[in-house]
């Protein structure tokens, strides 16, 4: 598969395919949006919210979540609002998120036949895996929980606008959770 994507990336180059696409770093709209890795998302979210490329920083993980305030996800706002001039962000979760019901219970199985020895899983079980492989069981209280990381981190000015949303993974529609 990674062989053909080169081939085809190749030939883009050299049509230049690219050049629909040519922008800057910074958000032309200075917005950031977390949301998942979803890959009915790649698409449909910009699509669905009239992006263009170039018009917001789109910082994507399992389930759209900060599990702590040292996150990746956290570090990228901060850098995203602090160097590229974001002021405000959208989190969008989606429906029938696989993050839903993901936890380290359901991996632990699947890691052992992938040749991940135990020994590893249990030293890994003392650092906190399993609250780090959890997801969330309702998606509108996940929202409001990384909405509020976002809002209450120590880093992040108050004036920021942060507001959260859940999309349908068909139709694209954005409904905001309060």
């Amino acid at each position: 598969m990674i062989d053909s994507i080169l081939h085809f990336n190749r030939q883009f180059v050299a049509s230049k395919g690219y050049e629909p696409f040519v922008t800057d770093k910074y958000p032309a709209k200075k917005l950031a949006i977390l949301t998942c890795m979803d890959t009915r998302l790649t698409v449909l979210l910009q699509e669905a919210l009239g992006l263009r490329n170039g018009d917001a920083k789109i910082i994507k993980n399992a389930g759209g979540i900060i599990p702590s305030e040292t996150d990746s996800a956290i570090r990228s706002l901060l850098v995203a609002i602090y160097e590229l001039g974001v002021n405000e962000v959208m989190v969008i979760h989606h429906s029938t998120c696989g993050a839903c019901h993901m936890s380290y219970e359901h991996f632990r199985p699947h890691m052992l036949e992938h040749g991940i020895p135990e020994s590893v899983l249990t030293e890994w079980e003392g650092r906190g895996v399993a609250d780090w492989l959890e997801g969330f069981h309702d998606t509108e209280a996940s929202v409001r929980r990384t909405v509020a990381a976002i809002v209450n981190h120590p880093l992040v000015p108050s004036d920021v606008v942060v507001r959260g949303f859940i999309i349908d993974s068909v139709t694209g529609q954005l409904t905001e959770v309060l």
